[in-house]
């Protein structure tokens, strides 16, 4: 199949019970459950969904990767990234990204003992000559908030690749 048909089709199969073929809206907020912690993969809204579940699916095949994962928001996206880093690792960040992301990182994850280098992720020279040895991430938002920047994400991707990040 073609790139439009997999961002039409990949990840849904189609309702044993009603038979559709696009996957609906769940908005329900709670599954029932066989007994406590017995459950049919679904127990809470928040924790997972059928809809969530498709759109990660889709996302994975489109990546061509084995899982997809759709958070909430941005900020909970990148909380989820940072949590991966230990104290002592060093991440190159645009410098250009949302306030809220700056926060995060400089108001929360700096007492965490992680190093921050905040460049101009648009330069993927300047980006090369940041990396250090304890350089474990590459972040950047594209395009940015405020100024709508765009990176390159193949390039940037194939850089953090050479440097095994």
């Amino acid at each position: 199949m073609g790139f439009s048909t997999d961002a039409i089709h990949a990840g849904q199969q189609p309702d044993p019970t009603t038979g559709a073929v696009i996957t609906p809206v769940y908005l329900t907020s709670t599954y029932a459950q066989e007994g406590i912690g017995k459950h049919k993969g679904y127990e809470y809204g928040r924790t997972q969904n059928l809809t969530r579940a498709a759109l990660e699916d889709n996302i994975a095949a489109l990546e061509k990767g084995k899982y997809g994962i759709a958070f909430s928001s941005g900020l909970a996206a990148t909380q989820a990234l940072l949590s991966l880093a230990k104290a002592g690792d060093h991440i190159i960040v645009s410098n250009n990204v949302y306030g809220g992301t700056y926060r995060l990182f400089e108001m929360i994850y700096r007492d965490y003992g992680l190093d921050f280098s905040w460049i101009d992720t648009n330069n993927p020279e300047i980006v090369k000559s940041s990396i250090q040895k304890n350089t474990k991430i590459i972040f950047f938002e594209t395009p940015t908030n405020p100024m709508m920047n765009l990176t390159d994400i193949k390039q940037l991707t194939d850089l953090a690749k050479e440097n095994n990040l």
